[in-house]
C-alpha cells in the first residue's frame, strides 16, 4: 500500500473529482435509505448490523489482497479514537433521523467540511487554507443555508413531535457533523496518515460495530420488528456500498489528496440528498434550491483554485 506523505498530497485533479461527485451521490442517497430501514429495524441496531457486515467486508477486501490489519504499527490509540467518533456520527444521524427529515439532517450533517478545515487548519500544516478558499466555503454554506432556510420553520413531514423535537433531530445533525469532521483530523492528524485505507476504515467499523451493538442490547433495541425486501436492500446498500465501497475510496482518496479540498466537495450531498428526496420520498423542491446549488458549484471551485507554484506543494 502507498503511504503518501503530506508533501505528496495535492489538491483534487479530475479523476479526484469525478471520484468525488460518485461518492456524493452514493452518500445523498444513505439518509433515504437510513429512513425506509426505521421501520423494520430500531435505529442503533440498524446501525450496528450495518458496521458489522461491513467490517466483514473490509476483512476479506483486506485478507485477499494481503494488506495487514492486525500489525502492531503504533496506531492503535488513533484507531480506536476514530472508531469511537465514528460510532458517535451513526448514533447521531440515525437517531436524528427518527426526529427530523432526511432534507434536514442532511443540511446539519454536511456542515462536516467548515468543521474539518478548521481541524486541519489547526492541526495538520500542510492543509493550510488561503482566503479564496475560505471564502469559497462560507459560499457553499451560504447555499445551503438558502436551499433549506424555508425548512428550519416548517414542520417535519411524517413527524408528529414539536417544534422542538424537530430542534433536536437538527442538533444530533450538527453533532453527526462535528464527530465526522473529527474522525477526519484525527485520520490526517496522527500516524493513521501513513496506515492503509483498508486499516483506517477496519478500526472505524469494527470499533464502531461494536460499540453500537452494546447500545442496541443494553437498550432492548436489538430486534427487528418486520423484514422487508425494502428494508433488506436499504440495509445491504448502507453495508455494502455506503460503508464499504465508498469509504474504502474515501479513505484512499485522503491519503493522495488534500483533505480539506476534497472534503468541501460533500456539500454536493444535500443537494443530491434533496433530489433523491424529491424522487423517492415525495419533499417539495423550489427555484431556492437552484440558486443554491449555482452558490455551492461556485464554492466548490473558489475552494480548488489553483494555488501558486509555491504552495502547490502541501495546500
Amino acid at each position: 500500500m502507498s503511504t503518501a506523505t503530506i508533501s505528496t498530497r495535492r489538491a483534487p485533479d479530475s479523476f479526484a473529482v469525478i471520484l468525488m461527485v460518485v461518492l456524493c451521490a452514493i452518500w445523498g442517497l444513505q439518509q433515504v435509505a437510513i429512513k425506509s430501514t426505521n421501520t423494520a429495524l430500531a435505529p442503533l441496531f440498524q446501525a450496528g448490523l450495518r458496521s458489522a457486515i461491513a467490517t466483514l467486508l473490509v476483512w476479506g477486501w483486506a485478507r485477499a489482497r494481503g494488506t495487514p490489519l492486525f500489525r502492531a504499527d503504533g496506531t492503535l490509540g488513533a484507531g480506536l479514537l476514530a472508531g469511537l467518533l465514528f460510532a458517535a456520527e451513526f448514533v447521531c444521524i440515525f437517531l436524528g433521523l427518527t426526529l427530523t427529515s432526511a432534507s434536514r439532517m442532511a443540511v446539519f450533517l454536511y456542515t462536516a467540511p467548515c468543521f474539518t478545515a478548521l481541524g486541519l487548519h489547526a492541526f495538520v500544516a500542510g492543509e493550510r487554507m488561503r482566503r479564496i478558499q475560505w471564502i469559497g466555503i462560507a459560499v457553499a454554506f451560504a447555499g445551503m443555508a438558502l436551499a433549506f432556510a424555508d425548512g428550519f420553520t416548517r414542520a417535519v413531514p411524517g413527524h408528529s413531535g414539536s417544534a422542538v423535537t424537530g430542534v433536536i433531530g437538527d442538533a444530533l445533525g450538527v453533532l453527526a457533523g462535528i464527530a465526522w469532521a473529527a474522525t477526519t483530523v484525527v485520520v490526517r492528524a496522527t500516524r493513521l496518515a501513513q496506515s492503509s485505507a483498508s486499516k483506517t476504515l477496519f478500526y472505524q467499523l469494527a470499533v464502531s460495530a461494536v460499540i453500537l451493538l452494546a447500545l442496541a442490547f443494553a437498550l432492548g433495541e436489538a430486534h427487528i420488528d418486520t423484514i422487508t425486501p425494502l428494508a433488506t436492500i436499504s440495509l445491504a446498500y448502507q453495508a455494502v456500498i455506503v460503508a464499504f465501497v465508498s469509504y474504502l475510496v474515501w479513505f484512499w482518496l485522503l491519503t493522495r489528496y488534500t483533505a480539506s479540498r476534497l472534503s468541501v466537495f460533500s456539500f454536493l450531498t444535500p443537494l443530491f440528498g434533496v433530489t433523491f428526496g424529491v424522487l423517492l420520498l415525495g419533499e417539495s423542491f423550489s427555484a431556492r434550491f437552484l440558486v443554491a446549488a449555482l452558490l455551492v458549484l461556485g464554492g466548490i471551485v473558489l475552494v480548488n483554485a489553483p494555488t501558486p507554484s509555491g504552495e502547490r506543494r502541501g495546500a
